[in-house]
Formats: C-alpha cells, structure tokens, sequence
C-alpha cells in the first residue's frame, strides 16, 4: 500500500512540472523605442483601430507604439511611412524611417527613394524591373514576363510603362507598417505591411479596359491580385534589404476614409541575431524543480528497496 501511495504522489508531482513547463507562454519580442526619422522626418501618419476601422491619430511616441503591438493573427494599426508619396510634388528622393530596436538590435525600416527602385540587384536588373516581373509572376502572369511572343511583348511593355509613368513605384514605396515581432527561440523577424486584400488597381493603374482585359487572357491564376508595399529595412548594422509579399491574409480592418485600404495583411520575415533568453517565470522553475527531484526520490526508493 506505501508502495502504491509513494507511486501515486510521483506521478501527480511529474504531471504538475510538467504541466507547468507546457504552460509556460511562448514569448515574442516587439519593436520597443519607436521613433520617426530620415531625410523628411514629418511625412508619416499613424493610424489607430476604432470599431474596426483604421483612422488617422496624433503623431506622437504614445500612439506610434500602440498601433505596432499587433500580430499575423490580429493586426492592429499602422505608421504610413512617406505619406505623401502619392500627392503632386512629392519629392522621391527622400525616405521617412521607422526606428527601434528588437531583441536588443537596432533595426530601421524606411520607405523607398527613386535611387532604390533603380539600384542594380542580381541579374544586372533594376529592382523596378525585379519587382515588377516578381509580381506579375506571383499573380499568374508570368508567361508575359521575358516571352518572344509578339503579343505578350506588346501587353508586358504597356503595363510597365504604365505603371512607371502613372506614379506605379510611388505607390508601393509608402509602406505602412503594423508590427514588428521578433521569434525567441528562433530569432525569426517578422514585419506586417497593411495593404489592399485585392491590389489589381494599383499594379495596373493606367491600363485601359480593353488593355487590361488583354493582361487578364494570359493569367494562370485565379483569385485578386495581391500585392504589398515595400518596405527598406537595415537590421543590426547590416546591408539594407528590400522586403515585399504578393500573398496576404485578410486584416479585419478597413480604412475609415475609403473603405478598402488596410483590409490585407501582408507579413515579411527574415532571420534576425536570436535574443539573449529569458528568465522562466517561477511558476516554470517550480515544475523544473519539481520534476528534477521526483526523479532523485525515485532513486533512493530503488536503492532502499533493492
């Protein structure tokens, strides 16, 4: 009967630890020490949640901060880096930067300059002309990226033209940006970019009726046309990358002054330096604890009996 009881109390203590140790909270680090800067420092706005629609809000560090404690799961607001990249006059050669730091790295996410979409990437490409094959080929109109077809030379030269020339790059170089988590255990980074679930009329803004219904007979693909802002981010004194996303899940949101911006989040990720690990909650040292000596007391148990 003490043999039983002495098994029964082991049992019940590995099952506390344990469970103690499974329900220890997964953690992710945020971007802490928020602040605006570069070259026109003013050219942002933030946007905050009020029933279920994202509206304008005070530019201040208060607000800043909250709107960028979201997740993939729940987005939450977001900072429009350059926001006036899409007005007359807009001067395309500076940047409005988003700076932090997460996991105990300076990060610094910026919107795009002229100089940007025109820098040389891999390939001998301008990343203009990276990107805008990249995004046609996500959406299922890669068979007119680079085609000796006559015809699908004619439709792929109209879009790009129109969209270089109809203010295409302004449009995706104001990111806005609603999160910047950091994986733990990974040290995985993750960015969220508000954007349009369906962006079909930004990629092909300018293009006719009759022309876009010309693009849409070499399409492969079914669903909207999904598209992200791009955001320029340089991360514990590395190289500056450009990041994008042409897949987005949708946000629960919905701007409030036209009813359609901000209804898709797009998340971009990289790896980042993994943080130093915290300290477990007591709670999880306990079960630890518990379960290290269970197993000593089974130990002498043998002993005696044996």
């Amino acid at each position: 009967m003490k043999n039983t009881f002495k098994k029964l109390l082991i049992g019940a203590s590995m099952v506390v630890g344990a469970s103690a140790i499974a329900s220890a909270p997964a953690h992710a680090a945020s971007l802490t020490g928020a602040s605006i800067g570069g070259s026109n420092q003013n050219d942002y706005f933030v946007y905050d949640v009020v029933n279920g629609k994202t509206q304008t809000v005070d530019k201040n560090p208060a607000n800043i901060q909250k709107v960028l404690g979201g997740s993939v799961a729940s987005p939450t607001g977001n900072v429009e880096l350059a926001a006036s990249s899409e007005t007359s006059g807009f001067n395309f050669n500076n940047n409005t930067t988003l700076t932090g730091q997460i996991g105990g790295k300076n990060i610094t996410l910026s919107s795009l300059t002229a100089s940007d979409w025109n820098s040389t990437v891999t390939g001998g490409l301008t990343f203009a002309q990276k990107w805008f094959n990249d995004a046609l080929t996500a959406n299922g109109f890669g068979s007119i990226v680079g085609s000796s077809n006559v015809l699908a030379q004619g439709i792929y030269n109209a879009a790009l033209v129109k969209f270089n020339t109809t203010g295409g790059r302004q449009r995706f170089s104001d990111p806005n940006i609603s999160y910047v988590n950091q994986d733990d255990s990974t040290g995985e980074i993750k960015i969220g970019l508000a954007g349009h679930l369906d962006a079909t009329s930004l990629l092909f803004a300018g293009l006719s009726t009759q022309q876009q219904g010309l693009v849409n007979t070499f399409r492969t693909k079914t669903g909207p046309i999904q598209a992200s802002e791009i955001v320029k981010v340089s991360y514990n004194g590395g190289p500056s990358q450009l990041l994008y996303s042409f897949s987005a899940t949708e946000s629960g949101l919905v701007a409030a002054d036209d009813n359609r911006s901000h209804n898709g989040n797009y998340e971009v990720k990289f790896q980042g330096i993994v943080p130093p690990q915290a300290v477990p909650e007591p709670s999880v040292m306990l079960g630890v604890f518990g379960v290290a000596s269970v197993f000593g007391v089974r130990r002498k148990l043998k002993k005696a009996q044996a």
